[in-house]
């Protein structure tokens, strides 16, 4: 299995900046891909972004051109993801989860689906006042 830890989560003012990580690890091999949910109060998941095992980017309307995921792999198969969020909107205010998905679907143009995402993260929760 992967466990996946988020972290940076936390309260900004609209027009501010965060940068949230994921620490992956568990598998034996890195042949996930791995992405970020969101979820605000009754509302349903929002797939914001996600990078695939060839190093395409996808990310949510919402979010292109404020947001930049990066991900770095180890020697030891373990890897990090990370968020950038900047130009922060209240509405971005949601609960974040770092996701992982074995085997990685060949999505062309959204992030996909939650529960095609097998791995979730506890979640880190920001908040953006206006």
């Amino acid at each position: 299995d992967v466990r996946l830890q988020e972290s940076g989560g936390g309260s900004v003012q609209a027009g501010g900046s965060l940068r949230l990580s994921c620490a992956a690890s568990g598998r034996t091999y890195s042949d996930y891909c791995m992405g970020w949910f969101r979820q605000a109060p009754g509302k349903e998941r929002e797939g914001v972004a996600r990078i695939d095992l060839n190093g395409k980017i996808i990310y949510a309307d919402s979010v292109k051109g404020r947001f930049t995921i990066s991900q770095v792999s180890r020697d030891n198969d373990e890897k990090s993801l990370y968020l950038q969020m900047d130009s922060l909107k209240p509405e971005d205010t949601a609960m974040y989860y770092c996701v992982g998905q074995w085997p990685c679907l060949p999505y062309t143009d959204s992030v996909g689906p939650d529960d095609e995402y097998n791995y979730w993260g506890q979640g880190t929760q920001v908040t953006v006042s206006s």
